[in-house]
């Protein structure tokens, strides 16, 4: 695949790889490597355009223990969090225990936005865990076994949680955070690109990939 259209030496190119995965931000790339702000800006992009691409083809389907939980993004403001909030971008998960994670941006919450993703992501007979969010009261009576947690009671019952999917939620939030807001059109990109890391932990992992989907 590579990257299309790229005049950066390999070099440079080999540079930018390594900041993007370092959470070094494009501006302080540009400024330590004597590059214009919008080159690597665009680099960037294309890496995150790069990893979207990469997600999209991957067709492997989740089994096995699954959590499912939706979370709600945007710009901290007063008034309402969570299901109710204004202004968010509401976004779906999945989560294979001691697995990968699977997150959409979705244009609402409700069970007939939820189920197609849930059997189109995860195999039959898989164990699907939520909360007790009424969208997903149709798993009941679905081809999956389904347990729900009470947060107003508890957030664990031995393996009966969500613990997993909701690590996610505050790790991709608190990368987000640092670019002090991100424009709507852009956001399933930086979604992808929190997934891709939490799916590939470690640095060197994630260098190792880039550089061979970038073909660098």
């Amino acid at each position: 695949m590579g990257l299309r259209r790229c005049k950066l030496g390999k070099k440079d190119q080999l540079r930018l790889l390594e900041f993007f995965v370092l959470e070094v931000t494009a501006r302080s790339a540009a400024d330590v490597l004597s590059l214009q702000a919008n080159t690597t800006a665009l680099f960037y992009r294309k890496l995150r355009e790069l990893i979207a691409e990469q997600a999209a083809a991957d067709e492997e389907l989740l089994g096995g223990e699954i959590e499912a939980d939706e979370s709600y993004f945007g710009d901290i403001r007063k008034g309402k969090r969570g299901r109710d909030a204004a202004g968010k971008v509401p976004v779906f998960g999945l989560l294979k225990r001691s697995g990968k994670v699977f997150v959409l941006p979705i244009p609402d919450a409700k069970s007939n936005t939820l189920m197609p993703i849930i059997r189109r992501k995860i195999k039959p007979d898989s164990i699907v865990y939520t909360d007790t969010f009424r969208s997903y009261n149709v798993l009941d009576v679905s081809e999956f076994k389904h347990y729900r947690i009470n947060h107003s009671k508890l957030f664990a019952d031995k393996k009966n949680h969500i613990n997993g999917i909701e690590n996610f939620w505050n790790q991709a939030k608190r990368v987000l955070r640092k670019y002090n807001g991100i424009p709507r059109k852009n956001f399933f990109l930086f979604l992808k690109e929190c997934e891709f890391r939490f799916n590939h932990g470690s640095p060197s992992e994630q260098i190792k990939i880039l550089r061979k989907w970038a073909q660098l």
